[in-house]
């Protein structure tokens, strides 16, 4: 790819290596703090509300959002920034049926619940998709800082993918849960100041200022929202609202990401006053961030769009690149930064919840050992923690044949998600559904959003619900032809695991 000059300065450098070092300082401060698995995955369960809405908020719109969402806006308009409203249903959902049943009991992971409600099967099943769908999706959050540095720098793309990973995995392996939360707290606070200072800048440079923005982004349909009830149309306001609700059910209320943050609160109350925060927050967040986009494309309309130059081969370089070439000195440093380390901070967080599946669903369950001491289960946590590392890096040299960042982290999202949904929709809402029909239900639903995702041109908004409404549906039915016994109410679950102290 071209490299155009203004690149980074002495300056730049010095301020983008100082706040990684601080980054990685912040991480490993908790280590002597550990003595316990409950502290490592937990926290302690001593999170309030607050911090549990602003690590779930980080952990979700992190490095991949200060790149997708302006490169969105950019290529399309800011329009997909009418996802969040689907939040106002995803959450009371999550709040009022999904929270009870994993905190009354005091789970580690949501998988737990499955074991409890079906069989023990399900729950391989239900963690290992949760594995498989997260690795790909930490591998996109690998993947996003080391584009940016390639367009900022012109260092190599598998340089700073190693150099992410690695520095991700070191800190993660160190501090636990605990530094996962602070950092994706500092993280947060350096996205949203530095994506707002970057488009009141922008906006500043465009002749007529935002009254001008609104007119080009007019001119150019970014600003057009289709209403068609066609499902092969990329965005549609039905897509936006209803489809998008069941992608944020994926990770709100059946993804271990989320759910350990909800179990490492002091309480069911707490927790749930956090979700509700986190609402509230990610609104003015993700209107900065898509609006971003937008202005960007204002801007090069007015100065040279640097895509049709050539300069950049990606819209999820558009944002690196205005950085760069556009700003003071030491800002594109401190900005770049901020990328890296928030994607450092979505990692750890998904390294850390793929540990404490891998070792409370599989290890501890599958390979019982009542001789092992909580430090020596801490010990092969830390060995874990290294070994997802390592995956991650390998898969993150993969991400660029799934399209857009936007688009491949939400069709990982609803591949594996949508089905995941619907398995814990049959346990909860469903009495009579028996482990068989679960079973069999999911395998379906997973079959149609393959078929859906890779068969067809149904936006990827969709997949999910569908994956999700198939495995629903044929749970159901083959309930209704072979009843059986049902399970217990998520309220009283048969038994609760060793590991739910």
């Amino acid at each position: 790819m071209p490299q155009l000059p203004g690149a980074f300065s002495f300056l730049d450098y010095a301020i983008f290596a100082g706040y990684l070092i601080a980054t990685v300082a912040v991480g490993t401060l908790f280590f002597k703090g550990q003595r316990d698995l409950k502290e490592y995955f937990l926290a302690g369960r001593s999170m309030g509300s607050v911090l549990v809405a602003m690590t779930i908020l980080a952990s979700l719109f992190s490095g991949i959002s200060f790149l997708a969402a302006p490169g969105e806006g950019y290529a399309n308009g800011p329009v997909f920034f009418l996802v969040n409203l689907a939040f106002f249903v995803a959450t009371p959902i999550t709040a009022m049926v999904f929270l009870p049943a994993y905190c009354q009991v005091r789970f580690y992971t949501a998988y737990q619940y499955l074991e409890e409600r079906f069989s023990s099967p399900l729950r391989t099943i239900a963690s290992a998709s949760f594995i498989a769908r997260v690795l790909l999706w930490l591998a996109a959050a690998t993947y996003a800082p080391a584009l940016a540095l390639e367009q900022a720098t012109g260092m190599p793309l598998w340089f700073t993918i190693l150099c992410t990973g690695i520095l991700t995995t070191l800190y993660t392996t160190f501090g636990g849960m605990r530094a996962v939360i602070w950092t994706d707290v500092m993280q947060l606070v350096v996205l949203f100041g530095g994506q707002l200072a970057i488009a009141l800048i922008a906006i500043s440079r465009v002749p007529g200022g935002l009254g001008q923005v609104i007119e080009l982004g007019q001119a150019g349909g970014r600003l057009d929202l289709s209403l068609s009830f066609d499902p092969t149309v990329r965005l549609t306001l039905w897509g936006l609202l209803i489809g998008a609700a069941f992608m944020h059910l994926v990770q709100m209320a059946t993804d271990q990401v989320s759910v350990q943050r909800y179990l490492s609160a002091r309480s069911m109350a707490v927790a749930r006053r956090g979700l509700w925060l986190k609402l509230f927050m990610t609104l003015p967040v993700t209107a900065v961030f898509y609006g971003t986009g937008l202005v960007l494309y204002a801007y090069y309309q007015v100065h040279g769009d640097p895509m049709a130059a050539g300069h950049i081969s990606k819209p999820d370089q558009i944002l690196p690149y205005f950085v760069v070439h556009e700003l003071p000195r030491g800002l594109p440093g401190l900005f770049i930064a901020a990328i890296y380390a928030a994607s450092m901070s979505t990692i750890s967080s998904g390294i850390n919840s793929l540990t404490s599946a891998s070792l409370v669903d599989f290890y501890q369950r599958l390979w019982p050992r009542p001789d092992l001491n909580e430090r020596t289960q801490l010990s092969l946590a830390r060995r874990l923690t290294l070994a997802y590392g390592a995956i991650v890096i390998l898969l993150a040299f993969l991400v660029e044949r799934l399209g857009t960042l936007l688009e491949a982290t939400n069709k990982v999202i609803s591949l594996i998600g949508g089905p995941l949904i619907g398995l814990f929709l049959l346990g909860i809402l469903f009495r009579r559904t028996t482990a068989r029909a679960a079973t069999i239900g999911w395998a379906a639903g997973l079959v149609a959003t393959i078929w859906v995702c890779f068969g067809t041109e149904i936006s990827f908004l969709w997949h999910a619900m569908i994956g999700c409404i198939t495995t629903v549906a044929v749970g159901c039915a083959v309930t209704s032809i072979a009843p059986g016994p049902g399970g217990p109410s998520p309220a009283t679950p048969r038994n609760v695991a060793v590991i739910a102290k």
